[in-house]
């Protein structure tokens, strides 16, 4: 009785020395979140530019995104997670600075787009740094045996604030106005920054054999797709819905991103232990059909109440497409290349999302909108077949050895 009273009292201990650092993904994220409900209406409709224009602008924080994660990875390796969380923070900050100034701009359509742009880009910066940093200073003070359940919490508290995200800037929009998105961008990014300086710096000690990050790329590639296919139903929700549920003249399509991201979190808390028990490619395949379903919904929704049900099953299909790949992944790094591994495996996430936004739109423009989650789910379903290819190609590997 007592040893598991011991054991009990120890899993709760390690679950919140977790949740501790990853909290930190929340303070970066809630900037993410906050736009998304609203930013492609103002983009579309206050500033009159089409479809791919909106796409490409929202996508451009994951441009900056892409190019920075393997920097940002190695300072994780070498000066510790600490340094790229602060670098994360000022930047989520100066980001909400130009969004205001953008919304300012507005009757000068063209000066407002460019503000936006680099604004996007800033906060591209931010979510490379932030992206495997939490997670990483989690792991460093934990033990990698909790590496699951580190990317797992990680995710919660990334979706969260996009759960809680949208509809407060649908909110702070209707009752203070556009222009005060950035000042909470810039509020909650100090808050970010001051809770991270409450938090020890710490880095990897162990040294082993210097890796290229070419080299770590390659070998988490074949996981690395399967996640990024995955990530265009994530994508094309988190930049179209707004424009999808505006084509029907539905309301309230904050509320879809707040369901997705509700059912993504749920999944997780509920099937945290699924990867350690069935292993990441079996419970990938299972959470990436679900996602196809979520979307095949999504496209033949005939009301809101039917495209908020797709979004969840969605989410909850996606839950732990992250960790169960990003496990596989990371495995096949020595432990002291962890934080490079996990910023070339996120690379993934980060191209998906930046094609995505253009992607969308030119399927919308040449297509309709009511085509544009059909695309979607026959990606996602090519991550499908990748997925049974791999698990297909490592049981022929493991009878050879």
């Amino acid at each position: 009785m007592s040893t598991i009273v011991t054991n009990t009292a120890a899993t709760k201990s390690w679950k919140l020395k977790i949740a501790s650092y990853v909290c930190l993904t929340f303070f970066g994220y809630i900037s993410i979140g906050l736009p998304l409900g609203v930013l492609p209406i103002f983009l579309h409709k206050t500033l009159g530019f089409n479809e791919v224009i909106t796409g490409i602008v929202i996508s451009l924080q994951y441009v900056t995104t892409f190019f920075i994660r393997g920097y940002a990875g190695t300072i994780v390796d070498k000066k510790g997670p600490k340094v790229a969380v602060y670098i994360s923070m000022v930047s989520f900050a100066v980001s909400g600075l130009l969004f205001a100034l953008a919304i300012w701009q507005q009757h000068t359509p063209m000066l407002s787009l460019v503000t936006l742009s680099v604004s996007r880009l800033i906060m591209g910066c931010g979510e490379g740094m932030i992206g495997a940093s939490p997670v990483n200073w989690a792991m460093l003070v934990v033990g990698r045996q909790h590496t699951a359940e580190a990317i797992s919490y990680n995710g919660i508290f990334t979706y969260g604030s996009l759960a809680i995200g949208a509809p407060l800037g649908v909110y702070i929009t209707q009752f203070l106005g556009l222009q005060y998105i950035g000042a909470f961008s810039v509020l909650f990014s100090l808050l970010g920054l001051l809770y991270a300086k409450t938090k020890p710096a710490v880095k990897e000690s162990s040294v082993a054999a210097d890796i290229s990050f070419i080299q770590v790329l390659k070998k988490v590639a074949p996981y690395g797709l399967g996640l990024g296919l995955a990530g265009i139903g994530f994508g094309s929700i988190s930049n179209f819905i707004t424009l999808y549920y505006d084509y029907w003249n539905w309301q309230n399509a904050a509320y879809a991103l707040t369901v997705f991201s509700a059912a993504f979190i749920t999944g997780r808390f509920i099937f945290s232990n699924a990867i350690n028990k069935h292993g990441g490619i079996n419970v990938a395949i299972f959470c990436i059909l679900t996602e196809v379903v979520g979307l095949g919904i999504l496209f033949m929704a005939g009301n809101a109440g039917l495209a908020l049900i797709g979004a969840a099953i969605s989410g909850l299909g996606f839950s732990l497409v992250f960790p169960a790949l990003g496990v596989e992944a990371v495995k096949l790094l020595p432990a002291s290349r962890a934080g490079v591994a996990l910023a070339a495996y996120g690379l993934f996430i980060d191209l998906s999302l930046g094609v995505t936004g253009p992607f969308s739109g030119t399927i919308v423009n040449l297509f309709g909108m009511r085509s544009l989650y059909a695309f979607s789910a026959g990606l996602v379903f090519a991550g499908l077949i990748l997925l049974l290819y791999l698990k297909k190609k490592n049981r022929v590997e493991a009878l050879a050895e």
